[in-house]
């Protein structure tokens, strides 16, 4: 990654290092100031919707580790979440746990179910692949559905709040710090992961498996492995998501919604961990913006009025991912490494 010119580093930790510069660490102490100060001078709604981007953006952080970096596609994700939301649910509301138990439990449980669907990416790629994950999808919520003494079926199960001593987390402003510390937390772990050993041997797999193969690396292993970590970001942000709700119910976890994840990492851009944040943010702030385009769009075309107000949600989110598909298919990512290398290069930017 270039550096602003006249900036040179001297050591290879420097060299390494994710902020390399003093502007780096500036804008990252402003940007978290902002962040965690935002209960203090925002409404409820725009907190809820941070709180479901915060929770949102886990998930699609362990699609890009999955998808992005090792090439497996998935479009089961949301069922994975749905496997970390009812283990979650199942220990504290039926066994009694703490949340604090439950949580890194939840995500385990997810982190193996995930292996046991992703045994299939060892003989198959591609579509046949895609369409195991969304065998995946089916299955998980079918068990889910199916076993009505535990998870209770299509009524679903209520879940507890978090709690920290006698501090019950049941307001917007106390769940929000919960959500944005394990987000933070989880956006570390996985830029600091490509980074790794383990990140360049998933995207040497994503590339040419037969050439990482040759090259000594097992790929079995490692895509178990890409498997296995993916899913527990997604039983993370599932188990959030329902001590968030106070529910746990299947109609949480559809396949559209496993569908809007990947739209979400094609938007921001595969491979990219501040790609799968972008991608979130930009397509939670339209979700939030249909509501205003809806009537505009039905007084615009009143003969297809009634039908177009219904779908212009659909219609949007698919219109925007062809879009990029087609003009931009490294998604707003590439855009912003794009204006950081201008800015970099100034003045010198030809």
């Amino acid at each position: 990654m270039g550096l602003p010119c006249g900036t040179f580093q001297e050591r290879y930790a420097q060299d390494m290092a994710i902020f390399r510069t003093r502007l780096h660490w500036l804008m990252l102490i402003v940007f978290l100031i902002f962040l965690f100060t935002m209960p203090l001078y925002v409404s409820g709604r725009w907190l809820n919707l941070v709180i479901v981007i915060g929770i949102t953006v886990i998930t699609v952080l362990g699609l890009n580790i999955l998808t992005g970096y090792c090439g497996q596609i998935s479009l089961g994700h949301a069922a994975f979440m749905a496997v970390g939301a009812y283990t979650s649910a199942i220990l504290c509301a039926k066994l009694g746990w703490s949340f604090w138990a439950a949580f890194p439990t939840a995500v385990l449980v997810a982190g193996v179910v995930g292996i046991l669907f992703g045994l299939p990416s060892l003989k198959v790629r591609g579509f046949y692949l895609i369409m195991t994950t969304v065998a995946a999808q089916f299955i998980i919520l079918w068990v889910i559905l199916q076993m009505r003494g535990i998870t209770g079926g299509c009524d679903g199960l209520a879940t507890p709040y978090p709690r920290i001593g006698s501090l019950v987390l049941n307001t917007k402003e106390s769940y929000f710090y919960l959500v944005m510390v394990l987000a933070c937390l989880a956006t570390f772990a996985a830029k600091n992961l490509a980074r790794t050993r383990v990140g360049r041997a998933f995207v040497a797999i994503r590339d040419n498996d037969l050439a990482a193969e040759v090259m000594g690396i097992n790929l079995y292993g490692y895509k178990l492995l890409a498997f296995f970590i993916g899913c527990m970001f997604a039983g993370a942000a599932g188990s959030l998501w329902v001590h968030y709700v106070g529910l746990a119910n299947v109609e949480l976890f559809t396949l559209t919604d496993s569908i809007w994840y990947l739209g979400m990492l094609i938007v921001g851009g595969m491979g990219s961990t501040m790609g799968a944040i972008f991608g979130t943010v930009f397509l939670r702030l339209l979700d939030e913006l249909i509501p205003f385009i809806g009537p505009a769009f039905s007084s615009a075309f009143p003969a297809i009025a009634a039908q177009a107000a219904a779908s212009v949600g659909l219609i949007l989110h698919g219109l925007i991912i062809i879009l990029f598909l087609i003009f931009e298919p490294r998604g707003i990512a590439h855009r912003w490494q794009i204006a950081k290398t201008y800015y970099r290069l100034w003045p010198f930017s030809y």
